[in-house]
């Protein structure tokens, strides 16, 4: 099951934007990844949710998408989010293990989102000082990462890897996006 799981949590970028994800639900994701491990369990993290239109229009345009696809500049008007999770580190609560928290909690809201029939990717390139501004998150908090989230609108599969061994996501015509993946035999090396 957590294999089923793993296998169909991808990294969407198109979304059917007009299926909307409540408040509630993103609560529901938050509390998956307040419960997961922290180092020292220092819980650094902080949230800011958003699946409100206006707000989503305000943090669309802060991020960058895809960065292997260089011919596309992330998805149109009809296909982008429904809901923002904006992970953030609480400076004072902070250590230098903020950065495995991060994943940890990233990975159990994308699980739980897929649990529940979403999909979504984690974001790392933000254009933070314009978030930060846009959102007014205060300096006591690093803008961590930004979760994306909604009903998937594209189909990602995963294949294997090349002999050459590029691992570079594309597109086919159809806009199937493929995710190539390393064979299991050369990532364990004793």
């Amino acid at each position: 099951m957590i294999r089923d799981l793993i296998t169909k949590n991808r990294s969407y970028r198109r979304f059917h934007q007009g299926f909307s994800v409540a408040h509630d639900r993103l609560k529901e994701l938050v509390d998956l990844a307040r419960l997961s491990a922290s180092a020292a369990n220092k819980q650094p993290l902080k949230y800011i949710l958003s699946c409100d239109p206006d707000r989503n229009a305000t943090v669309f345009p802060t991020l960058a998408w895809a960065a292997s696809l260089k011919d596309w500049p992330g998805p149109s008007e009809g296909e982008r989010p429904s809901a923002y999770i904006i992970m953030l580190g609480d400076k004072g609560l902070s250590n230098p293990y903020v950065k495995y928290d991060v994943g940890i909690a990233a990975q159990s809201i994308l699980l739980g989102a897929t649990e529940k029939g979403l999909g979504g990717s984690m974001i790392a390139s933000v254009k933070r000082d314009r978030l930060r501004e846009k959102l007014a998150i205060p300096d006591s908090c690093e803008i961590l990462l930004v979760v994306a989230l909604g009903k998937p609108k594209e189909d990602v599969v995963i294949e294997d890897a090349p002999p050459s061994g590029d691992t570079t996501y594309w597109r086919d015509a159809d806009g199937v996006h493929h995710v190539p993946k390393r064979p299991l035999e050369d990532i364990i090396i004793g």
